[in-house]
């Protein structure tokens, strides 16, 4: 693109991982981070690593003289308060069963073919195997076993909306599983509980937010976590809930903020559910670990996440 001048507008500059940064650099001010491998090297992989204070104090050097940051609390000093609380629960007996078992499964097939598969194909059997445990914790017909009607979170999620709506609370529900927000639908029609609902599928996704916004009678809204997690104004909501933990605090926090915005006028509260002793124990932990290691590049208390490395994978896995 030809431009005498290009400006950068964003709220979540580094996303994924440091990589993000230079893309957005490259394209403000092309050649200023060097080129990718270059950026990589000097950059990327030392702070990836998480022993590199000085590195990231040198390319916060490099950005300040281009860098604008405005906070929310900086030009919305008005917005209520935001509370986040991590609510844990033990899996249901079958949940667990069929969660230890899965990881055996998983352990005993890495450690077969470590020797006989690449990196990337091992990798991905990582990945895979991460998923399947996600879901277990998440409900076992995700996983195709429909040993019961009901999961630890789903009973945990009801207790939730039971307190949030004799509170006459309005709640927004997030997961990146559709099959599970298909599973909590199919809960509240049973409940009789009114809701909306907006799935990357979803068609007229304006109205059904505004229909939402509008009806004070209809107290959750389900949203599927990429779908609905960014551009959406649902102020009308004070209570949010995620199903399940998503690798990047920052695209949970993304979808908390579709609550806690200006026009808001209730203080927020946000749930995260997490069952004990599984993988969604240690992604928590992972992503508190990456908070300690990485100072914001952008001096900042933004709540990011590195790409995982293999060693991460395995200790996930362990």
């Amino acid at each position: 693109l030809r431009a005498k001048h290009r400006f950068v507008l964003t709220g979540t500059p580094m996303e994924n991982s440091v990589r993000d940064l230079w893309s957005i650099m490259n394209f403000a001010l092309p050649g200023y981070l060097g080129d990718r491998n270059d950026f990589r090297e000097r950059y990327e992989l030392p702070i990836a690593r998480g022993s590199a204070p000085d590195v990231q104090r040198r390319l916060s050097r490099r950005l300040q003289p281009f860098l604008l940051r405005r906070k929310k609390r900086d030009v919305a000093k008005d917005l209520p308060e935001k509370i986040e609380q991590v609510v844990p629960c033990s899996l249901t007996s079958h949940q667990r069963a069929a969660y230890d078992a899965l990881l055996r499964e998983i352990q005993q097939g890495l450690g077969s073919s470590s020797k006989n598969v690449n990196a990337g194909a091992q990798r991905m059997k990582m990945l895979t195997g991460l998923l399947r445990l996600r879901q277990v914790c998440c409900d076992l017909r995700l996983v195709g076993i429909d040993k019961e009607e009901t999961s630890a979170k789903l009973d945990l999620l009801d207790e939730l909306l039971e307190e949030a709506i004799d509170g006459e609370h309005r709640v927004l529900v997030f997961s990146q599983f559709v099959s599970m927000l298909h599973l909590i639908r199919e809960r509240l029609e049973k409940l009789e509980i009114p809701f909306c609902y907006l799935d990357g599928s979803t068609k007229q996704r304006q109205e059904i937010v505004d229909h939402f916004q509008s009806d004070s009678a209809i107290p959750v809204f389900l949203i599927s976590l990429k779908a609905g997690g960014v551009g959406l104004n649902l102020s009308a909501a004070d209570t949010v809930i995620h199903f399940d933990p998503w690798w990047n605090p920052a695209v949970e926090a993304q979808a908390t903020d579709r609550a806690h915005r200006i026009g808001q006028t209730r203080v927020v509260t946000a749930y995260k559910l997490i069952t004990r002793d599984t993988v969604e124990d240690k992604i928590l932990r992972l992503q508190e670990k990456k908070r300690a290691a990485i100072d914001a590049a952008i001096d900042s208390e933004e709540p990011l996440m590195t790409g995982l490395t293999t060693e991460e994978l395995e200790e996930l896995l362990a």
